[in-house]
């Protein structure tokens, strides 16, 4: 299979300004491009860590403010070494918590998730 690997993930963002400082300054992703596209009716932003080539979130602003529902992003899932610590981290900053407590799934792994600036679920994990 020619197939080797998530690439990026795209999601549609109403703010881009407050998308990237979310993005930036909550979750410590890092912009590693950002341009227009569709003769300027379109910007993307590519984010990351550690100047990674590993999987990206793409930010997506403009075009067709008339997108249906179908195919929206569920959430966006970021490892993270100490849970505890990440959920105590976020808890001292103006981020909007969906979970009330750090969750332990079955399977042993740990996660909590938070609101993005657009109502994207987002979730921080802990294998």
């Amino acid at each position: 299979m020619a197939v080797k690997k998530m690439d990026h993930v795209g999601v549609f963002v109403n703010d881009l300004n407050a998308s990237l400082t979310f993005y930036q300054e909550m979750v410590g992703m890092e912009l590693k491009d950002k341009f227009a596209i569709a003769n300027g009716a379109v910007t993307l932003a590519f984010l990351g860590f550690n100047g990674s080539d590993e999987t990206e979130l793409e930010l997506v602003h403009g075009g067709n403010p008339d997108l249906p529902e179908e195919g929206k992003v569920n959430h966006i899932a970021f490892l993270v070494d100490d849970i505890e610590e990440e959920f105590n981290r976020l808890k001292g900053l103006d981020v909007s918590f969906i979970s009330e407590e750090v969750d332990t799934l079955p399977n042993g792994y740990r996660n909590f998730f938070v609101n993005g600036p657009d109502g994207e679920k987002v979730e921080f994990f802990q294998r």
